[in-house]
Order: structure tokens, then C-alpha cells, then sequence
């Protein structure tokens, strides 16, 4: 039943966009499409509202634009589908900006760029966050992500583990059933610092692989929405000129997540 009224909700919401790659006036409506499983980016709280750091980015941006943004829950693994059958207008889940990607679908500038991590359970052997540390090791990670495709890239000698969900993998290392997680530093190191996350410990992070990792989160978008592309990238500009971005970021973090 849930899944059932998630889908139906999603479809309503799509059909309601006012923006389908025509011009974008004050008033007009956004549908962004999100994972809402990856605090503190995005997720759902107790009332089943979208919050989180992305969720706020994004309401800014169209605050900044003057229309309106509505929220679609969509897996990860079927976001980029999403985005292109336009069940929804843009993309805002972290996802990394990466030359893979761009051969389908259109990015705007990076909103913020934060490295890989590996964490582990507190009573691990493992002492550092390498290839020869990890050999032997099941690695879980969140499928169709830039973490696993780094795994399978430079962590050869472990075993990877996928998962639909940061929650599924999260709870496996919690039980001992996988020996260490990949996922992005600051997800990490909120969830081990957590009441959920007092099983585990951070291993520490992973040198960022740019073609892989790519050059940071940015919004989705579908080929050739040019309009959407340019509007959303100026709004960026200005929410960081403007002190919006950092007082969003002080939010949830103590350091600059925007990266270099």
C-alpha cells in the first residue's frame, strides 16, 4: 500500500509540473526527484516531510528563482530513468557530477563536493582505509552509486556488498554481517556519531578518484534543458554571494562543504 500511494503520489506530482523544458516564469512549479534515504542530504522525518541539507539547497534555489519546488521520493537506481520518462524536472540526491552520467544526462554547477569514507564496527581489526587493509573484507555500499564503482575500482582485493539503500548496508555492519561500508565522509561520520550508528567507527577517507568520484554534487537535468541549466546555475551563484548557502551549511556542518 505504501509503495503503491509513493508511486501514485509521484505520478500526480510530475503531471502537475508546469515546467517540461519550455521557459521557466515566477510561479511556475519544479518537481525535483530525491532519494530520501541519505541523511543529513535528504530523508523523511516523523511527519513524512523531506528534510535535510539537499532538500533545503533546493528550496532555496527556487526561492531564488520565485517558483515553486515539490519533492518526489524516487530510488536511486531508478533516478536517471525518472528524470528522463520526466516523472519529475531535475535531480537533487548528491548525485555526483561524473563523465558517465553526463553521457546522459545534463548537470548544473557543483552545490557542494565532500569525499569518500570507509567506516567500520568498533571492534575492527582493520586500522586504515586501503586496498591491503581491506583485503578479504566484504565492503557494503549503495548500489548504482560513484562509492561502489570506487570499490570496485580501487578496493579490488575486497568483496562488495550491494545494497538498495544506505539503511540496508547500515544495519548489515551493525550485525556483523559485512565487514566495512563505502558511502560519502560526512554521511558516514553523522551516522556513526548517531544512537544508530554507536555500533561502528570511521576507518577514515579515500582519495577522491575524479572520473569516478567526479568534481562534486550537482543537479540532474534532462538533455538540453538548457533554460532550466542556466537558471539554476545562477541562482547557485547567488545563494553563495548572498550568504544563503553558508547559513544552510552551518546548519548541518561545521566545515565547508562546498570543497574546493
Amino acid at each position: 500500500m505504501r509503495i503503491s500511494t509513493r508511486l501514485f503520489a509521484a505520478a500526480s506530482l510530475a503531471a502537475m509540473s508546469l515546467f517540461a523544458g519550455g521557459a521557466l516564469a515566477a510561479g511556475d512549479t519544479i518537481v525535483i526527484g530525491t532519494d530520501a534515504t541519505y541523511p543529513p542530504f535528504e530523508s523523511l522525518d516523523a511527519a513524512g516531510k523531506f528534510v535535510g541539507f539537499d532538500i533545503d539547497i533546493a528550496n532555496a534555489l527556487c526561492d531564488q528563482m520565485k517558483v515553486k519546488c515539490t519533492f518526489v521520493n524516487q530510488d536511486f537506481d531508478g533516478i536517471i530513468p525518472a528524470l528522463q520518462a520526466k516523472k519529475f524536472d531535475a535531480i537533487v540526491s548528491s548525485m555526483s557530477i561524473t563523465p558517465e552520467r553526463e553521457k546522459t544526462i545534463d548537470f548544473t554547477n557543483k552545490y557542494y563536493n565532500t569525499p569518500p569514507a570507509i567506516a567500520v564496527p568498533k571492534d575492527s581489526t582493520v586500522t586504515e582505509a586501503t586496498d591491503a587493509a581491506l583485503k578479504g573484507k566484504t565492503i557494503g555500499a549503495q548500489s548504482s552509486t560513484t562509492h561502489a564503482n570506487y570499490a570496485t575500482a580501487h578496493l579490488k582485493d575486497a568483496e562488495l556488498k550491494l545494497y538498495p539503500s544506505p539503511d540496508e548496508y547500515k544495519l548489515d555492519l551493525a550485525n556483523g554481517r559485512i565487514d566495512a561500508v563505502i558511502d560519502d565522509v560526512v554521511v558516514l561520520s553523522e551516522w556513526v556519531k548517531s544512537d544508530a550508528g554507536n555500533c561502528c567507527k570511521m576507518l577514515g577517507t579515500l582519495k577522491i578518484d575524479p572520473e569516478i568520484n567526479g568534481v562534486g554534487a550537482g543537479i540532474g537535468l534532462r538533455k538540453g534543458d538548457t533554460a532550466l541549466k542556466d537558471k539554476f546555475n545562477a541562482a547557485i551563484a547567488a545563494i553563495r554571494a548572498d550568504g544563503t548557502y553558508k547559513k544552510i551549511q552551518n546548519k548541518y556542518f561545521d566545515f565547508d562543504v562546498y570543497g574546493e
